[in-house]
């Protein structure tokens, strides 16, 4: 298919306005806690236009789906085009949106595609926070649970990491 029309189809690149980028330099850390069924993992975000967008979002709800035996996804209401970092092969304990999809997805095992050590996801998606727990929690969670995703106030994420 000739690249013009793959373009033509794409969603826009992922970029920040000025007020984002002054709010994302300000020097505050962003949390946030993700919980799915009875499990959850409280999360670092990043410096990224689909982190900015995350937590403006915030609070998500949704629904858990699986991949596999190796990653938990859930759709969101956001659109986010792929950031020039976005990346196909992540390490554990990154948490990821999908802008193909929009969805955010969380691997803590092998994937269905991935292959001898690696976790590969289903496409180049944008890394926009990185887990300050174990992800492997995961592993207990079956699909339809409910997800939700809310800010953390930074006293309790320090708090809650002792």
């Amino acid at each position: 298919m000739p690249t013009n029309l793959l373009r033509a189809r794409a969603k826009p690149p992922a970029k920040r306005d000025p007020r984002e980028r002054a709010l994302a330099t300000a020097g505050t850390d962003r949390f946030v806690l993700i919980r799915a069924g009875t499990t959850s993992v409280r999360a670092r975000l990043l410096d990224t236009p689909t982190a900015d967008r995350i937590w403006r979002a915030l609070p998500i709800f949704s629904v858990a789906q699986l991949w596999g035996q190796g990653e938990i996804f859930f759709e969101t209401p956001l659109e986010s085009g792929r950031e020039r970092t976005a990346k196909i092969i992540v390490e554990p304990g990154a948490i990821v949106f999908s802008p193909d999809r929009d969805v955010i997805g969380i691997p803590f095992a092998r994937t269905p595609i991935s292959r001898s050590g690696e976790l590969r996801l289903w496409s180049p998606s944008n890394i926009w926070a990185e887990a300050l727990d174990d992800v492997g929690v995961f592993r207990t969670v079956q699909a339809g649970e409910r997800v939700e995703v809310r800010r953390l106030v930074r006293d309790s994420a320090r708090r809650e990491a002792r």
